[in-house]
């Protein structure tokens, strides 16, 4: 109910945008995993002559919607950004966010990444996507996500033990020496949790919440140094609580702009006295999306309306379509000092 109704304030924000008293929404509840209901609610949408809905939310829900191939379904799940027969996921898809990572990665001149994924019900289709990505210069790394597997698995990818023992054999050298290099030496080793550098120069943690926190404490229990090593991930919304995470010095991720994500927040809030489901700001740009589309062709008849060359300017950022797929072009930031700044 609480979704439901965020996305409806959301398209009346769009509505009142828009401006045009030719475009109107027609709401109808498809229930949450209730296929009955999805199924009286799309014939009912169907039976007023409505041939474009905003929805369905969950991208389970696909196959059921399918069989209604004369309507046009924009949805805000991130799962595909393939056109899937008469389906349009616009949700900040996987292959963009990687896409704008790899691009952020190799103008730091990075070479060595590890891509981090955890051991759960999305790891084939994570690894599938991977290898359609073709990404050469990168190895990946499953981990269990139990906080109490997860630090020896981080241990053993960080080669910790025998950089400790490296550190150990260092020390000693020095400390049965009376010189004063050799003190030096070792105050300097004194200072230091480990010795040498570890066999990777970026991450990558597909993962979020307290799961990708405790990855992140990991690497950094484990003496990865931070200078050295680029610290990313994906599927953020600007998550503040990243703003107390001492032990990490920045994090880098690609996203929707801020400024306009920020906008859209406080214009939300400021009228409906709340704040809006992150999700909302996708069928905002959906409704702006139709419309175009419809102002440009006269009519939309089927997903092909949508197959254009050239750039949309949403909130969420600027995206295209290609060869039936939709891109988003999107921005890095990065966490560092308790805000978000763009990279």
């Amino acid at each position: 109910k609480e979704l439901g109704n965020s996305l409806l304030y959301s398209l009346q924000l769009a509505l009142n945008e828009i401006d045009d008293k030719n475009v109107y929404i027609v709401p109808r509840d498809s229930g949450s995993n209730d296929k009955e209901k999805l199924n009286d609610a799309v014939k009912e949408i169907k039976s007023q002559g409505i041939n474009v809905v905003i929805g369905p939310i969950d991208n389970k829900d696909f196959e059921e919607v399918k069989k209604f191939n004369d309507i046009t379904f924009i949805s805000p799940s991130n799962i595909n950004p393939e056109f899937q027969q008469n389906i349009i996921s616009i949700g900040i898809s996987f292959e963009s966010q990687m896409m704008a990572l790899i691009k952020f990665i190799k103008k730091q001149k990075k070479n060595k990444t590890v891509i981090l994924i955890p051991e759960n019900n999305y790891t084939d289709l994570i690894e599938k996507k991977l290898r359609k990505l073709n990404l050469k210069e990168s190895r990946i790394f499953k981990y269990n996500p139990d906080p109490k597997i997860l630090t020896g698995e981080i241990e053993i990818l960080t080669n910790y033990s025998q950089r400790k023992k490296n550190l150990k054999i260092r020390k000693k050298i020095f400390e049965d020496k009376d010189d004063e290099e050799s003190k030096r030496q070792l105050e300097r080793l004194e200072q230091k949790y480990t010795l040498g550098n570890v066999n990777f120069d970026s991450v990558i943690i597909i993962d979020f919440g307290s799961s990708l926190k405790s990855v992140l404490t990991s690497l950094v229990f484990t003496d990865v140094n931070q200078k050295r090593v680029l610290f990313t991930t994906l599927n953020q919304w600007f998550d503040e609580s990243f703003f107390y995470e001492n032990t990490v010095k920045r994090l880098y991720y690609p996203s929707v702009n801020y400024e306009e994500y920020k906008r859209y927040r406080d214009r939300y809030f400021k009228i409906f006295n709340n704040f809006p489901n992150e999700i909302t700001i996708l069928t905002y740009d959906a409704l702006g999306l139709i419309y175009y589309v419809w102002k440009k062709n006269g009519k939309i008849s089927s997903v092909n309306n949508f197959s254009f060359k050239g750039k949309i300017k949403g909130k969420i950022g600027t995206f295209s379509f290609d060869n039936k797929k939709i891109i988003q072009d999107l921005d890095i930031y990065k966490v560092e000092n308790k805000k978000f700044t763009k990279f």
